[in-house]
């Protein structure tokens, strides 16, 4: 899409050590702060960014967004799970290591958003609070493109069978079976659904899953382990 960059990392890279080898992202997973500000500038240089035109939150599961002009400086980063801006040129990031990373850009209106979409932010409904957030900003939703990137998949997400069965009643689209044949949870299939309900009909997604690929951090796989990022920016 003309004027919209996606990306999404792996593990390698990187400089931190075992158990964040190699290319951790996420400054609260008990990783050297040093290692990560490393870690973020080599991402940030070979995407063509600079490490201080990135924008990333302090992700809480929740359907919080917030709109922004520029990285946030001194000032905390606030508890929300969805930014948006409307300036190009800023790139806005998002953490997963089995959660969704869902990245939208219209192009033409020059609008912009990353969200953070686990399970319990899916159901709360962060992306449509996402979407309506653009959409506020002059962004059309078939003009929307939208990109999610690794995530566990509905085959390895296993879930209680109450859990599937309440996620389900929100969206039927998220129920699913792990290859093993008991109840999961399929988020990406569910962000999707919400997007298709939205308007967006560009819509791609990662075919990996995290916790099957050693390439990727996996929560869900080995608990202690570092955070994979999604970037999305405009020209």
């Amino acid at each position: 899409m003309s004027g919209a960059h996606f990306a999404f990392t792996d593990r390698w890279g990187g400089v931190s050590a075992a158990p964040y080898e190699e290319l951790n992202l996420g400054g609260a997973v008990g990783d050297d702060p040093e290692a990560v500000r490393a870690n973020r500038e080599i991402a940030a240089k070979s995407l063509g960014l600079g490490p201080d035109g990135v924008v990333w939150m302090n992700q809480v599961h929740g359907t919080d967004v917030a709109v922004v002009d520029g990285p946030w400086g001194d000032a905390p980063v606030p508890e929300v799970d969805a930014i948006v801006t409307a300036r190009r040129g800023l790139a806005l990031a998002v953490l997963t290591a089995d959660c969704v990373p869902v990245l939208l850009a219209d192009p033409v209106a020059g609008i912009a958003a990353a969200a953070h979409a686990g399970r319990p932010g899916m159901v709360a409904g962060v992306v449509p609070a996402a979407v309506r957030a653009m959409t506020s900003l002059g962004a059309d939703p078939a003009r929307i493109v939208a990109r999610t990137g690794p995530t566990v998949c509905g085959r390895c997400y296993e879930v209680p069978g109450e859990m599937r069965a309440e996620v389900a009643a929100v969206e039927p689209a998220a129920h699913a079976e792990t290859s093993w044949g008991t109840p999961a949870v399929d988020v990406a299939a569910g962000v999707h659904a919400q997007l298709a309900r939205l308007g967006v009909r560009d819509r791609e997604q990662s075919p990996v899953c995290t916790r099957e690929s050693a390439d990727h951090f996996s929560y869900r796989r080995d608990r202690t382990t570092g955070r994979l990022a999604g970037y999305v920016w405009l020209d």
